[in-house]
């Protein structure tokens, strides 16, 4: 129970780092601190107009990840955290088993919009150390999971292998107890480092030895998400025709059109036969200013300063988060409240249903927990419609 506890206070003890600030920034940070509680009070007393209208977005998650008929093919979920590559993996017509987490909030997220799952979640349940995969055996075709990430992110300072939170161990035990025909991981880019390659090699190739494997980057821009998001995928089949037959996903939608604003554009064919990936504006239903973009990562509420509600994940975001007039900071719980919180130069407030779309997961997912923990699970979560086209492919890949 001490490790258990111990696992869980990770997540916790990030919430304490203390951060090097100079007086003069503690200062700075006290007075937009001020600024904003008190423009948050007077917001809650309906001291404001409203600065914008409720927004109805443009863009369905849904219609990027068609509901496939149930085909029969059993999924086990381990560190499933919001439900991301849950969602994917579901609306590829996967039959869900079980999901694994260890962070209580996200097993109220995962019942709360599959009550019929069984979902182990807390460090009692779902602490993956702990459970005896054995039962298991026979009954799972695809193994599917996101390793926590933190040890090769840059925010979590890539320390790879001697970080506690390192758990390619334990999905690699869950892979070679059960024998699944394939399995499904995701992670951060960091993991592609060449510092990382003796890792890749001996703690995820070499301990999988059972297993032909196949890594590629996603982009979650290439299948209609508006966001710049890429991370590395490993899937891995039993048997060799299997891997043989699978293909890496290939772009559904096209993006380069918001890159390159006000200039010439010289597409492929391939890529003007595409349908355009929205920029945010455009997805979120927001009145036309001459500039769209992708929205920049999102950051993950999980990693590094806690209790936030901003979602910003570098000073370069700002920047394009203010191109398109849009305020990333002070995330509301609801379109309501947000419209009624004006934010600095009258930019456009975000709700956690925005930030939730921009993320891949449609309206109908809710999350559960304080907006900081909402917003942490949507930003450490995979794209629902990235794992989708994963999981489609892992199935035509079986099914051949």
């Amino acid at each position: 129970m001490k490790e258990q506890s111990a696992r869980l206070s990770v997540y916790k003890n990030e919430a304490r780092k203390e951060y090097n600030l100079s007086p003069e920034q503690r200062e700075e940070y006290r007075r937009t601190s001020h600024e904003s509680r008190m423009a948050k009070l007077n917001a809650v007393k309906r001291l404001h107009e409203r600065v914008h209208v409720i927004n109805t977005p443009l863009l369905d998650p849904l219609s990027l990840m068609p509901q496939l008929d149930q085909h029969g093919l059993t999924a086990l979920s381990l560190f499933s955290g919001g439900g991301g590559l849950d969602l994917g993996v579901s609306r590829a017509g996967y039959r869900h088993i079980a999901s694994y987490e260890l962070i209580p909030i996200c097993k109220e997220t995962l019942r709360l919009n599959c009550p019929d799952w069984k979902v182990y979640g807390g460090p009692e349940e779902g602490d993956v150390t702990q459970i005896n995969w054995q039962p298991y055996v026979g009954e799972i075709d695809v193994i599917h999971g996101g390793p926590p990430c933190q040890p090769f992110s840059i925010a979590g300072e890539q320390k790879g292998l001697h970080d506690e939170r390192n758990m390619w161990g334990e999905f690699n035990r869950a892979v070679n107890t059960i024998k699944p025909s394939a399995f499904i991981a995701e992670n951060v880019l960091g993991l592609l480092n060449p510092k990382f390659n003796d890792f890749v090699k001996k703690f995820i190739i070499d301990q999988l030895s059972e297993y032909s494997i196949v890594k590629f980057e996603m982009h979650a821009a290439d299948f209609g998400v508006p966001q710049v998001r890429r991370r590395v995928f490993f899937v891995g089949f039993r048997k060799l025709a299997a891997f043989k037959d699978f293909k890496i996903p290939q772009a559904t939608h096209s993006w380069r059109h918001l890159q390159k604003q006000n200039q010439p554009i010289s597409l492929s064919l391939f890529e003007a036969s595409l349908p355009k990936t929205m920029g945010v504006r455009e997805a979120l239903g927001l009145t036309h200013i001459d500039y769209d973009a992708l929205a920049p990562t999102i950051r993950s509420g999980f990693t590094g300063k806690r209790n936030t509600t901003s979602i910003l994940n570098s000073s370069a975001g700002q920047k394009s988060w203010g191109e398109m007039k849009i305020w990333p900071n002070g995330v509301q719980e609801s379109r309501e409240s947000a419209s009624a919180f004006p934010a600095k130069h009258q930019h456009f407030r975000l709700s956690i249903q925005d930030v939730a779309l921009l993320q891949g997961f449609p309206e109908s997912w809710h999350f559960s927990g304080a907006v900081y923990q909402r917003l942490g699970q949507i930003g450490n979560s995979v794209v629902p419609p990235v794992a989708y086209h994963v999981a489609k492919n892992v199935l035509e890949a079986l099914e051949s």
